[in-house]
Formats: C-alpha cells, sequence, structure tokens
C-alpha cells in the first residue's frame, strides 16, 4: 500500500553539551506526517556540514568519504520502502525504522512452516504416524510448492499472503495442472489445511483463508467383485505360473480384506489362536497402524496352505510370497483380460469385494465388518452398505415368500 508523502533528510543531532562541534548525524524519515529518527553511527563537525543538502561541506577526502556512506544510508531507506510496497503492506516511518534496525520478526514462509510439520511426523513415524501418511504429506508439500512457482513465479510466499484467492487458484491448479481428481483435490488441500491451521493456532495468520472453502467430496461408488465373478477368478486355470500366484495372492485379499501392503507384510507369525480355537489373523494395518484381528476362512486357510512350503516363505517368515506392487498390478491387469472381468482389478477392489460380496452381503454384521477391516469409525464401513444391491435383492426374496406363506394360509 503506497504512501501518501515522504520525507528524508540528515541532520546533526544537538548534545546535551551544546558547546560540542562534533556531533552524531541522524536521518529523520517522515510518512504521512508521522515521523521518526534514526541515528547514522557516523559524526561530523558543525563547521562542515551543510545543513540545507544534509551532507559535509569541503573536497577533502573524510567529507568525500562521509557524503558517500550518507548516500548508501539513503538508498538503504528506499531500498526498504521499496520492499514494504512491494509487499502491499502499510508502509510507515517506524516499519522502515524497524527494518533498518533488524526488530522486525523473521518473516515465515508458506514451505518452511510445511517442511517443519513434515519432518515432525517423520520423525513420530510407527508411534503417531505410518509410512503411508507421511510419504502423502511429502507429495501435498511438493504440490504446494510446484503451485507457489507455477502461479506466483517464487520458491516460496510468505504465510501472512495466504488468503481465500490462494486457496482457490490452488484448487483449480490441481484439477487443471496437476489434472486431480474432484477428491484427490479435496484430500490434498485436507492436508495444507492441517498446516495452515497450525499457523492460525500460532497467530502468525490473522484468520483461516479456508473459512469460506468447503473441502466436500463427492460420493464414489465402490466397485467389487460379484459372486460369480469371484468364482470365475478362483477357478480359471493358467498355463503360467506367475499368474496363479498373483491369483491366489488377490483371491487371499478377497478373503480377508487385506490391503497390498499389510499382505507383501503378513508373518507367518501373525497368524494365531483366536478366541474360538481356530486360525486368526493380528496385525496393526500400515496405512493407519490400527489393530486389525481376523478370523481366517477356509478359502484363505487353503491359499496360506498352498505356499507354505515356497522358499521366499521358508526363509523369510513371510506368509505369501507377494510380489512388487508393479508387477502385481501389471499381472492382475492380465488376470482380469483373461478371466473376462471388465474393471480392472486392484487390490482396492479385493478388500471391497471382502467388505461387501464376501461378508455384508452374507450377513455379516456392519460392526464385525468395521473390527476386521481395520477401521476407526464404523461410518468408514458405511460407504460400503450402498452396494448391497445383492443383499437388498435376497432379502426381499425372503419377505416376498413369506408373504405369499402367509397369504397362502389366510386363503
Amino acid at each position: 500500500m503506497l504512501e501518501k508523502t515522504f520525507g528524508l533528510i540528515f541532520f546533526l543531532k544537538q548534545t546535551k553539551n551544546k558547546q560540542e562541534d562534533n556531533r552524531f548525524i541522524y536521518v529523520k524519515i517522515t510518512v504521512d506526517g508521522k515521523a521518526v529518527e534514526l541515528s547514522t553511527k557516523r559524526r561530523c563537525e558543525i563547521l562542515r556540514w551543510n545543513a540545507h543538502t544534509g551532507r559535509a561541506i569541503g573536497t577533502k577526502e573524510a567529507s568525500k568519504e562521509l557524503n558517500q556512506y550518507l548516500d548508501s544510508f539513503e538508498q538503504h531507506v528506499y531500498h526498504v520502502k521499496r520492499i514494504i510496497n512491494y509487499s502491499d503492506s502499510i508502509t510507515s516511518a517506524q516499519g522502515i525504522k524497524d527494518i533498518l534496525l533488524g526488530n522486525v520478526e523473521k518473516q515465515r514462509m508458506i514451505l518452511e512452516v510445511f517442511k517443519h510439520h513434515n519432518d515432525q511426523m517423520k520423525a513420530l513415524e510407527g508411534i503417531d504416524f505410518a509410512p503411508g501418511t507421511i510419504g502423502r504429506y511429502e507429495i501435498s508439500k511438493q504440490h504446494t510448492r510446484d503451485f507457489i512457482r507455477w502461479m506466483y513465479k517464487v520458491e516460496d510466499k510468505p504465510i501472512k499472503e495466504l488468503d481465500h484467492e490462494f486457496i482457490s487458484q490452488y484448487a483449480f491448479w490441481l484439477k487443471t495442472v496437476r489434472k486431480c481428481n474432484h477428491n484427490s483435490t479435496m484430500k490434498y488441500l485436507a492436508n495444507f489445511k492441517k498446516v495452515v491451521l497450525i499457523c492460525v493456532k500460532n497467530r502468525w495468520l490473522p484468520g483461516d483463508p479456508f473459512a469460506n472453502f468447503k473441502l466436500t467430496k463427492k460420493a464414489v461408488e465402490k466397485i467389487a467383485l460379484t459372486e460369480a465373478e469371484l468364482k470365475r477368478v478362483m477357478e480359471k486355470k493358467f498355463d503360467a505360473e506367475r499368474l496363479s500366484l498373483v491369483r491366489d495372492i488377490f483371491v487371499f485379499s478377497c478373503y480377508t480384506g487385506l490391503a497390498y501392503a499389510d499382505v507383501k507384510n503378513l508373518k507367518r507369525s501373525d497368524i494365531k489362536t483366536g478366541i474360538d480355537d481356530k486360525e486368526w489373523i493380528f496385525i496393526n494395518r500400515q496405512k493407519t497402524s490400527s489393530a486389525s484381528h481376523l478370523p481366517l476362512l477356509a478359502q484363505a486357510r487353503k491359499i496360506l496352505a498352498r505356499y507354505s512350503n515356497h522358499s521366499k516363505c521358508v526363509d523369510t517368515d513371510a506368509a505369501l510370497p507377494v510380489l512388487t506392487n508393479q508387477k502385481m498390478n501389471a499381472y492382475l491387469k492380465e488376470i482380469a483380460d483373461t478371466c473376462g472381468i471388465k474393471e480392472e482389478l486392484t487390490f482396492h477392489i479385493a478388500r471391497h469385494t471382502f467388505a461387501t460380496t464376501v461378508t455384508l452381503n452374507n450377513g455379516v454384521p456392519m460392526e464385525s465388518v468395521s473390527k476386521m477391516l481395520g477401521h476407526s469409525s464404523i461410518r468408514q464401513t458405511q460407504h460400503y452398505a450402498k452396494m448391497q444391491n445383492y443383499k437388498v435383492s435376497k432379502d426381499m426374496l425372503l419377505l416376498e415368500d413369506s408373504l405369499m406363506g402367509k397369504n397362502y394360509k389366510d386363503n
């Protein structure tokens, strides 16, 4: 914000001993009628001082050196004034003086605060945060850096410049330049909001720039295999051993609800005798570090037994010889094509299949499914309830049979 009037003049400061000829040179800075005084740390004799020009008189080397210093000092004042103007801050005489004296609090920057936040998360890895969570915040920080470079052509921006427009443009950039879908955009913004709220709570920001920005996600239908599709995948005979292996691991996930990372990390020692004297899996999910306890169904037990003597399982105590995520996904695509499955097979689909086709559609209570999935809230599990058309159909057929039987007796 530009000032209305600005003035700068050097003068000799009168000392308590008015008879002293060698006096300190001060600068008087005036902005919109309000003035401050600041010492230049230099002295000059009264007879060698021109009060009109605010400079030393004479051609001697000492006078030239002093005037050069005062010229440099004046340029520095104007430089500080320009910095304040460019930052859209209110220019004041006191503000200029504070910067010249170094009395201004270090300006906090967006990416610096983001990095500090992520570093603290990293220090708590395995204690409060899972590796996957830390990775997502690192990606969010990279997106924020790329957006600032794209939008403002700078490497970082001051925290105080965060506003509603910044958030709106960031959302626009994520959807258009980064090609994120709506829900992914909301996730990245939610991560960024956590960092922003740290700034608000520390009073580095006067208000929350997210106050009038809604982080609403669109409902997404979770895809799962039907009973017929799951059976088709299970019974398919493959010539390639690698496809049979990947199919078995995928089916194991369909009957346990475990994500790829959890299946890969699953050890034989994680399989113990449960409360019913049968085999259970006892693990903490990698994504959320939440406990997941689930009894092994017969289909899952058969797959574990099939690979009990596999060299990788024997050498590393791994429950299954899981391949890399990249190879698993590539082979799952091949399996889907071979089995005539239109949807792209992923471990997300396997987990959804367990939640719906295997459990909820067969009458397992949602509370039990939620516990087996390792969900922290049953609200997470309720999303799967929307997929239970098959269960609704079975229930309605039972109702129809019941009503028909009742009507037959009445007649």
